[in-house]
């Protein structure tokens, strides 16, 4: 079912990787369900390994079909509309679809990130077809109403419900940003990127569709002063939510700091200094595994699911970000080392996982929720984990 996929690992990156690759690309297929509702379309879960699933993740998905986008464009496109035509009227995206037993199950009341137009954009930019981009382009505008009505923080930016219930709309799951801070719509470090995300990329498709774009320039431009202006911290070289910036008792240093750089939000100066104080700090996020949940030198890091330990989806999403800033050499330090950690477990236990150690351990070793009988990361998790869409970028990454 996805030959074009499998056949391209053999060619793809290091040698050593491409045993793992071929793996990655055979969990993709045997996660590929036929069509079911809520889906017109075969549908790809989450990973055979999630010990929630099968399950179809908003978040997951993305990962996933960054992966697959390549060599399987029909597929990734497939994944795409299965996920916008599962939207609400107000424009709300469910942030998982369970899909156990005989009904589907959605999380009703929150999302999860709504990085998917980056996957259009790229199915676009790869393939030149702009019906994909015509037909998004409704539901993104929508989307984009349900955060201004649902999500906007007081007086500026946006925000998650962690904030305010623990729900985990961030897809960071009990993570240290929100151990002591006020409950409140205030302005979170990634849900305010997030969205001045989806005001750039329909910027960008109101200008391909002769719409008027405006609007949306005018929303990013006053989110992006903001970001810069409010959210960056001169002491730490990073960004933070609100309530955390020029506050060390409220400050970890959590990667989920690197979205105004990844969304190109960032001045060229602070960038700069998210890349290399940061990223590339060995003290900081820079593991033998990179990058690490909570930067190394932080009180708040433990070997813990999201306080510490390493998910290769945000390590490519770092490297991306790198790449809005011309550093290449950033991206591919960033994929190849987590690449050749991830290759070494592999070897080792013959499976990929849900998150890895960051010190280059055994991801069994790792607690995932020990309040919970599923305390290891699950193995043969796909969501998190775009290795092909990692090793086409440490391999060809776009030059300035």
């Amino acid at each position: 079912m996805l030959d074009r996929l499998k056949a391209e690992t053999q060619q793809l990156g290091k040698p050593e990787w491409r045993a793992m690759l071929r793996y990655v690309a055979e969990l993709h297929e045997r996660s590929i369900h036929p069509p079911r509702r809520p889906f017109s379309r075969p549908w790809e879960e989450i990973g055979p390994g999630y010990h929630l699933g099968p399950a179809f993740g908003h978040w997951d998905i993305v990962h996933q079909i960054l992966d697959s986008l390549h060599s399987q464009p029909g597929h990734a496109r497939d994944q795409l509309l299965n996920n916008l035509e599962n939207q609400h009227d107000d424009g709300f995206l469910p942030g998982s679809i369970w899909m156990k037993g005989g009904r589907p199950e959605w999380s009703a009341t929150f999302g999860h990130p709504p990085v998917w137009p980056v996957a259009v954009q790229d199915y676009y930019e790869m393939t030149g077809d702009d019906e994909l981009l015509a037909t998004s382009f409704d539901p993104l505008v929508r989307q984009i109403g349900w955060f201004e009505t649902a999500r906007k923080a007081e007086p500026v930016g946006f925000y998650y419900t962690d904030i305010l219930n623990h729900k985990w709309e961030s897809g960071i799951d009990e993570g240290v940003r929100f151990h002591e801070v006020a409950t409140g719509p205030f302005a979170c470090v990634d849900a305010t990127p997030h969205v001045y995300l989806l005001y750039t990329h329909a910027a960008k498709w109101a200008a391909l569709l002769g719409e008027d774009a405006k609007p949306f320039e005018d929303e990013a431009a006053h989110l992006r002063s903001f970001m810069q202006d409010e959210l960056f911290d001169d002491e730490t070289g990073f960004f933070h939510d609100i309530w955390a910036v020029g506050n060390p008792d409220r400050r970890p240093l959590a990667f989920e700091g690197i979205w105004p750089m990844v969304v190109g939000a960032a001045s060229p100066h602070q960038a700069a200094r998210v890349i290399d104080e940061n990223l590339l700090n060995s003290e900081r996020f820079f593991a033998k595994h990179p990058i690490a949940t909570v930067a190394l030198d932080d009180p708040h890091f433990e070997l813990r699911m999201w306080r510490g330990p390493t998910w290769n989806s945000m390590t490519y999403w770092a490297a991306r970000g790198c790449l809005h800033y011309d550093r290449p050499d950033a991206a591919r330090r960033l994929l190849e080392a987590a690449l050749d950690a991830s290759a070494a477990q592999f070897e080792r236990a013959g499976t990929i996982r849900e998150f890895y150690h960051p010190h280059g351990g055994r991801p069994e070793d790792l607690q995932r929720k020990p309040h919970t009988g599923k305390n290891t990361p699950c193995k043969d998790y796909l969501g998190h984990n775009p290795l092909l869409a990692m090793a086409r970028l440490w391999e060809s990454p776009p030059q300035p």
